[in-house]
């Protein structure tokens, strides 16, 4: 019993601190390091058309609207972790983000609010999302800072 509280512990702590993670990589821009926090196979719903496959093309959807926006600030909370699976935690964070215009929208900003739903998976000793999906109902600001309305590239 003791064991399995250690165990149970030990993950979602790992799995807190890869979100807190993953929100450092997007506010840095770090499109090379995502593979620390995704799978290369990871599935994912961004939802109004943004789903996908692969790390190649959810890297290419971050880019798509965080190159645009100058800083931005992700941050994640009220996480909750179900372990039912301890092999596939599945974790619901609240997710909150500013971004900040450049050029001809500099001095305006666009916030997204929401919650991510993300399967995890440990290989390698590292847990890393093999799912995610988003959802966003709360929206305020421009979003044209990052490109909010558009689809595809």
């Amino acid at each position: 019993m003791e064991r399995d509280a250690i165990m149970s512990g030990d993950i979602r702590a790992a799995i807190t601190d890869q979100l807190g993670n993953f929100a450092r990589l997007l506010d840095r821009k770090s499109w090379g390091a995502l593979d620390r926090v995704f799978s290369a196979e990871v599935a994912f719903d961004y939802g109004e058309g943004r789903k996908g496959a692969g790390l190649p093309a959810l890297r290419d959807l971050f880019r798509r609207h965080l190159d645009l926006c100058g800083p931005s600030q992700h941050l994640l909370g009220s996480i909750v972790i179900d372990l039912t699976d301890p092999s596939a935690p599945i974790s619901f964070s609240y997710v909150q983000a500013r971004h900040c215009g450049k050029g001809e929208t500099a001095g305006e900003w666009f916030d997204t609010s929401g919650e991510y739903s993300d399967t995890w998976r440990r290989a390698q000793g590292e847990w890393k999302i093999v799912q995610r999906v988003a959802d966003f109902p709360l929206i305020a600001g421009n979003p044209e800072v990052i490109a909010f309305d558009q689809v595809e590239p």
